[in-house]
């Protein structure tokens, strides 16, 4: 990468001829600017992260077109609740989480994050998109695990029927995110058996991909995880950012469905606060913008 590469990228390529379709993700900025956003715990800040790095992978291998977004939402049984996060083919990037305080002890097994616990075994990972002809249509498939990662692959082989392999991870470090990435490997029509068995054991022997990444970043994990497989990676990176589309024009339109009597409520406390849940941006909408809204709905129904 050039000293020019954004905070946080995707990277595209092919392996093994063309029969291996390759995007990886440096999602470290954004997983770290959505923490903060959110005043996340240390569980819940992996449980979205993971999320919000697999939406831009399945935006870029499902979209159709340069403005393609998608939508995942994770709805298990643990104490994180649901967890929606929508990613673009540009790499924009927005999410949240029902319950961001919720928080786990350490695994006692190995001393990781307990994602899976947070997340729930129990539930389903569902995935909104747009088709061709401008219709959204969702996909879903049951948790297979909680750990994002092996839940998004099975959606994949089950839903859409894209043979693939999916890692994510976030590692933090004193108070913040220091390295978050993911990689999916997408099988091609013609790829043979050789190429799928050394791909497997290279993931194998790999280990978990935050320890790729704090190696030597996003191209440590992609050089591993496609050993001997004559990777060809694109020459330019895609910058990736935590964006939400909210506006002030928009949260002040929102109080149009409250009734006239509520939004004089609104007027005589001072004004009324609108906060996205998608990013956490606070809007303090005016008693003169409120009683704006009711001019100018009296003035549309003249």
């Amino acid at each position: 990468m050039t000293a020019s590469t954004p905070a946080s990228y995707v990277l595209r390529g092919t392996a093994a001829g063309g029969t291996l379709r390759i995007v990886g993700m440096d999602s470290t900025q954004v997983v770290e600017d959505a923490r903060v956003r959110h005043h996340l715990s240390k569980t819940a800040t992996a449980a979205l992260g993971r999320t919000l790095t697999g939406s831009v992978l399945l935006a870029t291998v499902l979209g159709k077109r340069s403005d393609s977004r998608v939508t995942v939402r994770v709805e298990g049984d643990g104490p994180v609740g649901f967890i929606v996060a929508e990613g673009s083919v540009d790499g924009r990037v927005r999410g949240y989480v029902r319950q961001p305080g919720a928080d786990l002890p350490l695994r006692e097994r190995d001393g990781k994050l307990d994602v899976s616990g947070i997340v729930g075994t129990q539930g389903e990972l569902s995935v909104t998109r747009l088709l061709d002809n401008g219709e959204p249509y969702t996909g879903s498939a049951h948790l297979v695990s909680g750990e994002i990662a092996e839940d998004i692959s099975t959606y994949l082989g089950v839903s859409e029927q894209i043979p693939n392999a999916v890692l994510l991870g976030v590692y933090e470090e004193g108070g913040r995110v220091a390295h978050a990435g993911g990689l999916l490997i997408q099988a091609m029509p013609g790829v043979t058996d050789e190429t799928l068995g050394k791909l497997e054991a290279n993931i194998r022997a790999m280990g978990q991909i935050t320890d790729n990444l704090r190696r030597g970043g996003l191209m440590e994990a992609i050089t591993r995880a496609t050993d001997g497989l004559n990777v060809q990676l694109a020459a330019e990176a895609q910058g990736s950012r935590f964006e939400c589309r909210c506006s002030r024009e928009k949260a002040s339109d929102s109080l149009k469905f409250f009734d006239a009597g509520e939004r004089q409520d609104m007027i005589d406390a001072g004004g009324q606060e609108i906060v996205c849940h998608w990013c956490g941006e606070h809007y303090q909408i005016t008693p003169d913008e409120i009683a704006a809204l009711d001019a100018t709905d009296t003035h549309a129904r003249a």
